[in-house]
């Protein structure tokens, strides 16, 4: 049944425990069939089940888009830190037949997730408890089209989930010309966004990668807190397999610069020389 044709749904009004505190939903006040998830008191998710392409934040607007902006088919995309898997309800609505793998920290978490919001089932959305990393090293070489990190403990990025060992794990999964898409919470002179620029494009050295940050102008410009986006493609198989959806490369796309720009929210992409120069001079971010 279509999310769109069923009544309202009655949300819990208080917190509710989960593995690693509580979590808790704030009804919009424009559509009660929409929810912001709070995770330990910090909003982590966005939920419209009329309609799963609305994914309400702004930074995984931007993240919809670089990924819409690959060559067409279904996905095998990996989450690394899930909440309400907004983006992954996303992607399974505007590309059918893909194949998702979610994985959160919080058992409980998952399973409130899987109760509330009608989400997608396994095989096309799987849900998986442990610690991302962990679980990251488990899986095969080249088995994922996109890798996705958006996890955050409370309002930060686990370090061991940021560093160049890390990449490294998250480039070995990637498939010849896939997408790494990680969510990073700055303020400037975006110190933390560099470096992460900078751990992301040492780690995928050799791959052919393109590395870019995506930002708001006010962000760029030296003003406000927010989320960013560091997005890195690896360079595509020559001769791809038939059955295999292999995504380009769109970093360098003027075409998605376009769209950025057009959003609700408009984002710039910076490449290149268009980094900001401690893009490639920043300390690494490492295990040690």
């Amino acid at each position: 049944m279509n999310p769109s044709s069923r009544g309202p749904r009655t949300y819990p009004v208080e917190p509710v425990p989960t593995t690693t505190g509580t979590v808790s939903l704030e009804s919009s006040r424009d559509d009660p069939e929409a929810v912001t998830v709070l995770v330990n008191g910090v909003p982590s998710s966005y939920i419209n089940r009329r309609d799963p392409g609305d994914v309400g934040f702004e930074y995984l607007e931007v993240m919809l888009t670089v990924i819409q902006s690959l060559d067409p088919g279904p996905l095998r995309v990996l989450h690394l830190g899930a909440a309400g898997c907004t983006l992954a309800r996303a992607i399974d609505h505007l590309r059918p037949g893909s194949r998702q793998l979610a994985v959160d920290v919080d058992a409980e978490l998952l399973q409130l997730a899987r109760a509330w919001f009608d989400l997608p089932r396994s095989p096309a959305l799987r849900l998986r408890h442990g610690d991302a990393r962990e679980i990251l090293a488990s899986l095969r070489d080249a088995s994922y089209d996109v890798v996705v990190r958006d996890a955050f403990a409370p309002d930060v990025t686990p370090a061991h989930l940021s560093t160049v060992e890390f990449d490294r794990e998250v480039a070995r999964t990637l498939r010849p010309g896939g997408l790494y898409l990680a969510n990073v919470a700055d303020r400037p002179p975006l110190t933390l966004s560099c470096r992460e620029v900078r751990s992301v494009h040492t780690a995928f050295a050799g791959r052919g990668a393109v590395v870019s940050l995506i930002a708001e102008p006010s962000l760029l410009r030296g003003r406000g807190y927010g989320n960013l986006v560091v997005a890195a493609t690896t360079a595509p198989r020559d001769s791809p397999e038939p059955d295999t959806v292999t995504p380009s490369s769109v970093i360098h796309s003027p075409a998605l610069a376009r769209q950025l720009r057009s959003l609700a929210a408009p984002t710039r992409i910076l490449v290149g020389t268009d980094l900001p120069s401690a893009a490639s001079t920043a300390p690494l971010l490492t295990d040690n």
